[in-house]
């Protein structure tokens, strides 16, 4: 990726359950077109408060290639964050809970795809049941399931 195709800037997310241990910045990628990405990380950022690099990424399949994120576990972003890999519209809960209890086997978290009614993908009170899988040498695992809720869409 070129650095005129880069854009860093600082937004403030990320502190409380990361401790000093993880203090060293977390980096954000994403495409530039993505607005539901900004969304996910205004919400993460009222659970933590440190400074992310945000990276507009010109081929994001490159990156998650280069974190070995799985095709079926891929969404829109990808965020590095104390030696873990975040897929996607993982709730800050789980990131908290990931980065305190570093369990063994485990490179990262994801949410894939985009389910309505996960963090970013808020509208209205529906949601969609999803789950938060791990992945990583130890293989994939659900790590977290969130189920349906409101709304009147039927699906």
């Amino acid at each position: 990726m070129s650095p005129a195709r880069r854009i860093l800037f600082a937004l403030a997310a990320f502190t409380g359950a990361i401790g000093a241990a993880h203090a060293a910045d977390p980096t954000m990628f994403r495409d530039a077109g993505c607005g539901c990405c900004l969304k996910w990380l205004e919400q993460v950022k009222a659970s933590f408060g440190q400074q992310v690099a945000v990276v507009n990424a010109a081929d994001m399949t490159a990156v998650k290639d280069k974190q070995g994120v799985p095709e079926a576990l891929r969404s829109c972003h990808t965020v590095l964050v104390g030696g873990y890999v975040i897929e996607g519209h993982v709730p800050a809960k789980e990131i908290a809970r990931l980065l305190r209890e570093k369990p063994k086997g485990v490179k990262g978290l994801a949410v894939g795809g985009m389910p309505m009614g996960s963090p970013g993908m808020e509208h209205g009170d529906h949601r969609e049941a999803y789950q938060v899988m791990s992945f990583g040498p130890g293989g994939q695992r659900v790590y977290a399931s969130y189920a349906a809720s409101g709304g009147a869409h039927a699906h």
